[in-house]
């Protein structure tokens, strides 16, 4: 479940009779390719020996706005008067995903949620990403899809792992003026789906949501004077630098500054769902830039109020997991979730861009883990 808007997951902890694929080299081989001006496509091959049943919510396959693929395009660094222009290197600059990202709750998933792929077999995956991303600078733009896809076993819906891919690297040329234009159009349309939005919670929601919130600034604050000690940041994150240290303590010092208030900040929070995105198991989600907000669904308010178990999800834990995507604290992305097979498997750049390494981090605090 940036919130450039956000989403991100549960992970069920495997059986011991589960095939466990986060062990070895991934099954999935990701191809993409340019269609058209900013519309692309992602070709996954199952090179696996026996089929995957993957959720596709909060995935690549979600028809959802999910962030399908990182965008980068080159820049010069600042001229200086006495060096050639030419000379100077390329720098390349994220262009931010501007669409929400979810957490998604894995239990007591339908069917329809799961999309077998065959041993094999390939999917398509088609995309506008002028719709999320800015690309009205126009020109070359370099872009690749990585991720991961949680699955269950055959003839099951509970998800027992997780698998991280890796795709191709293709630069496309882009239409600026044509980019622009899909751009400020999607804007404007999903901003008409907002005008009988409720901006507060009532009742026993706005009791259940201002205890998460003092809960989730206890845990960043925790987090924080923990990370600046170093305490389990080699676990979490794979490296003891200083410069590790102080950005995760940083992150967590701008999580608990959000949340020192529960009537007053610039981040609304909303228990009604104003980006119509509450549906498939999503339990959260957070829209990330100029005017950020998150928004609690009705599986947040069947989380706990807090809890001490290991690696285990409570309602504060998903708010810091959120407020991690906000771009006033990290601008996190869902690089994958959970501990086992994601923070126990990615590298420390990944991890210091992965909204659930944080969370994780505040729970494992929290629980001694």
């Amino acid at each position: 479940m940036k919130t450039a808007a956000i989403f991100s997951a549960l992970v069920a902890l495997a059986s011991a009779a589960a095939v466990d694929l986060t062990k070895r080299a991934s099954p999935l081989d990701v191809k993409v390719e340019q269609l058209g001006n900013t519309g692309f496509k992602a070709s996954i091959t199952n090179t696996g020996d026996s089929a995957l049943r993957v959720l596709k919510t909060g995935s690549i396959l979600d028809s959802a706005p999910v962030e399908k693929a990182r965008i980068s395009q080159n820049g010069k660094l600042v001229q200086s008067f006495c060096f050639d222009p030419s000379l100077l290197p390329s720098i390349p600059k994220s262009v931010a995903f501007t669409g929400p990202r979810f957490f998604i709750h894995t239990e007591n998933l339908s069917d329809s949620a799961f999309q077998v792929i065959a041993a094999g077999e390939t999917v398509e995956v088609e995309w506008d990403a002028a719709q999320w991303h800015d690309l009205g600078a126009g020109g070359a733009f370099d872009i690749a899809s990585s991720g991961s896809l949680q699955y269950a076993n055959e003839g099951s819906n509970t998800i027992v792992g997780q698998v991280i891919y890796s795709s191709n690297t293709i630069q496309a040329t882009v239409d600026g003026t044509q980019a622009a234009e899909v751009y400020s159009a999607f804007k404007i349309a999903q901003n008409e789906k907002r005008v009988t939005v409720q901006s507060d919670c009532s009742g026993s929601r706005k009791t259940a949501v201002t205890n998460a919130i003092s809960k989730a600034k206890s845990y960043a604050t925790s987090a924080s004077a923990a990370a600046t000690a170093g305490t389990r940041v080699d676990q979490y994150f794979h490296s003891t630098s200083s410069s590790t240290k102080s950005t995760i303590a940083s992150v967590f010092d701008k999580t608990a500054s959000q949340f020192s208030s529960s009537t007053s900040g610039a981040v609304k929070l909303y228990c009604t769902d104003v980006g119509n995105w509450c549906t498939d198991g999503v339990v959260a989600y957070t829209q990330p830039g100029s005017n950020e907000y998150i928004v609690l669904c009705d599986y947040w308010f069947q989380f706990p109020a807090s809890s001490t178990a290991c690696h285990a999800a409570d309602q504060p834990y998903v708010l810091v997991h959120e407020a991690t995507h906000l771009v006033a604290v990290k601008g996190t992305d869902d690089v994958c979730y959970g501990y086992e097979g994601c923070v126990t498997s990615i590298s420390t750049s990944q991890s210091l861009n992965n909204a659930d390494s944080y969370a994780l981090y505040s729970n494992g605090i929290l629980a001694n883990c």
